[in-house]
């Protein structure tokens, strides 16, 4: 142990320098400190530059979002307006007392509550035609990716042409081929049409093809699992980012299908939000017109929320098992 001369009386001791004052007179410690700040820095700032800013990008970009939420502004303001003051008062700003809650309550109870019947309606239709849609689409685009069949280029080219016809170019023949077989005016005729998704099959098989790794499978098969065993417990889990979207996409075209709705269904007890709305918009025109505007408006704000929720509630699982079909080389 070293010591040190006291310098009155000379005598000798252990040397009591604390940790505190050599950290603060080392120089390799300040010289550590300094090269930390420094790696900070250059951190922050790559090559001494710093980051670009857009003027035209960011300006770009608010108007964007202004174009996208001014509609679902509009409808929130409106919906807290009386018939009167909706038409007398500016759009986008409150007018008037505070009405929404007496809105949702004429809105849900209006015609012996049929806006009820109507959003149980579009329920059936989401959950029937959009989940089938989705598990149909799901089981036949991991097929094609995975296995071999006579025939598959010819199914590719089919599914490509699907997916370029627009919808509304099928209704009406649709339309003959349902009367035919006395399916319209049911709940039928919008269930079976949605139930066929081109787009979300093609998604689906795209996704799988490097989203599931073929040595996976076949690990899975050598240790005796059955295809539908690996389809449900393995393949399914891999596939859960891209079986969302299809969802989400199945789910938003079901929700606001009206071209369909309209020509195959003439029995207002099994229209949709968007058939039976509409009627109500078509409320104030023609004679012995009645207008309802404020009862639309709020009728509207309500049949978006269950979409907004149900985007919230399923893009998390978008983040979550994006890399799961990677394999390490």
């Amino acid at each position: 142990m070293s010591t040190i001369q006291h310098p009155a009386t000379g005598a000798a001791g252990p040397a009591t320098v604390t940790e505190a004052t050599t950290t603060q007179r080392d120089p390799r410690t300040r010289s550590t400190r300094a090269s930390r700040k420094a790696e900070r820095k250059a951190e922050q700032h790559v090559d001494g530059r710093k980051p670009k800013r857009s003027g035209l990008l960011t300006a770009v970009m608010v108007v964007f979002v202004v174009y996208s939420f001014a509609p679902l502004f509009y409808l929130l303001v409106n919906s807290t307006k009386t018939q009167s003051s909706l038409l007398s008062t500016f759009g986008l700003w409150f007018g008037g007392d505070f009405n929404l809650w007496q809105n949702i309550v004429d809105t849900v109870t209006y015609n012996d509550g049929i806006f009820l019947q109507w959003f149980g309606n579009t329920l059936l239709y989401v959950v029937v035609g959009a989940g089938g849609a989705t598990l149909l689409a799901t089981v036949a685009g991991y097929g094609m990716a995975k296995f071999q069949f006579p025939g598959r280029r010819a199914v590719f080219a089919i599914v490509l042409g699907a997916i370029a016809v627009p919808g509304t170019a099928l209704a009406v023949p649709t339309f003959l081929l349902f009367s035919q077989v006395g399916l319209t005016n049911t709940p039928w005729a919008i269930i079976l049409p949605s139930l066929i998704s081109p787009f979300g099959m093609y998604l689906i098989w795209t996704y799988a093809v490097d989203a599931i790794p073929a040595e996976l499978l076949e690990a899975a098969r050598m240790d005796g699992a059955g295809e539908f065993r690996i389809f449900f417990t393995i393949a399914l889990r891999l596939l859960a980012p891209g079986v969302v979207t299809v969802l989400l996409f199945a789910v938003v075209a079901t929700w606001n299908n009206y071209f369909l709705p309209l020509i195959m269904l003439s029995d207002p007890k099994w229209y949709p939000l968007t058939v039976g709305l509409n009627q109500w918009n078509a409320q104030a025109t023609g004679s012995g017109a009645q207008p309802i505007y404020n009862l639309v408006v709020t009728g509207s704000l309500l049949t978006i929320i269950p979409i907004v929720v149900a985007f919230l509630f399923l893009q998390r699982f978008w983040q979550s098992g994006l890399a799961a079909g990677s394999v390490k080389a």
